[in-house]
């Protein structure tokens, strides 16, 4: 659950003290040192796949970046970031990431932020495909709208579990299913000498035209689902397909920390209202903090995100 606090305000009706501009601006700021304005929310940061995964955080310029735009995940790992309130940004999984010896330059085979860093920097996933988790938080009454999106493609399963907030589509959201074993030939994304196939591009992104981006004289009603994004939405139904994808697929919570569960059990049923779940921080400090992750049974399985060409059928 958030920490919710709240400033009164002067109320002069009571008073016929008018204060002085330069003190009720050092009042201010002496207030806000000490007291937050709103409240914050925490993203909790869950790696259940079977390799490493390098989340990537990007942040709008209307909000207050958080302390790190790019961490290190290791298979069963999990970390805990504090962003303040109206955050707006998404967050994803890097895949497959290494370090130049010589130079020094990281890099990531999907989902790179082309900073050559591990943080991100507030630089977008530049290297679609990618699967997306977005977030709009305290955007109306102290609601916020979250989303998975598949617009760009898929790396990952990735699902978003709300902790601990209220409102009828307060649930958890994305895709359960490993789309790489799945992906139509043409959209395929292979990297390395044996053949894995480590991503599932959008059509948009693999014919760059307008008919597949919603683009030129393809926007608004001309914009619809065709078999690529019928794919997509077949599969993770929670999950946006396409640019107007919109129906039933924003979220939205009042007072709610957040989950990304990077390679979710495949038995995870969607669309569910989630219980609250208090992973134990490791030792560290502050509230960003690595944790032990919850798993979503006992015998779960996690997941390996890549894949053989020679498994998909109709590819010699």
């Amino acid at each position: 659950m958030r920490n919710v606090s709240k400033v009164s305000a002067h109320n002069p009706s009571h008073s016929s003290y008018t204060m002085p501009p330069q003190i009720f601006i050092f009042m201010f700021y002496l207030i806000s040192s000490v007291t937050p304005l709103g409240y914050s929310a925490t993203l909790t940061f869950v790696n259940n796949c079977t390799e490493h995964v390098w989340p990537g955080i990007y942040t709008a310029i209307s909000s207050i970046t958080p302390s790190t735009t790019g961490f290190s995940l290791r298979p069963g790992e999990a970390k805990v970031i504090s962003v303040e309130t109206n955050w707006n940004g998404r967050v994803w999984g890097r895949t497959l990431c290494t370090q130049n010896s010589a130079t020094g330059n990281f890099s990531c085979v999907t989902g790179d932020c082309g900073t050559n860093n591990l943080e991100c920097s507030d630089r977008g996933a530049n290297y679609p495909p990618v699967t997306l988790a977005e977030f709009s938080l305290n955007v109306t009454n102290g609601h916020d709208f979250y989303d998975v999106s598949l617009v760009d493609g898929y790396n990952l399963p990735l699902i978003i579990t709300p902790q601990g907030g209220s409102g009828g589509r307060c649930v958890n959201i994305g895709c359960v299913i490993d789309l790489n074993s799945q992906c139509p030939p043409d959209l395929v994304i292979v990297a390395g000498g044996q053949g894995d196939v480590v991503a599932c591009q959008s059509a948009c992104y693999a014919y760059q035209e307008d008919k597949y981006c919603c683009t030129g004289n393809w926007t608004g009603d001309a914009c619809q689902r065709n078999s690529y994004t019928a794919f997509f939405k077949i599969a993770c139904p929670t999950a946006y397909s396409y640019v107007y994808d919109e129906r039933n697929t924003t979220y939205s919570c009042a007072g709610a920390d957040y989950l990304i569960n990077f390679c979710p059990s495949p038995t995870t049923r969607l669309g569910q209202i989630q219980q609250h779940i208090n992973p134990t921080p490791s030792p560290g400090s502050g509230n960003d903090s690595q944790v032990n992750p919850p798993l979503n049974s006992p015998n779960q399985t996690r997941t390996n995100f890549s894949r053989k060409v020679k498994t998909i059928s109709n590819i010699e």
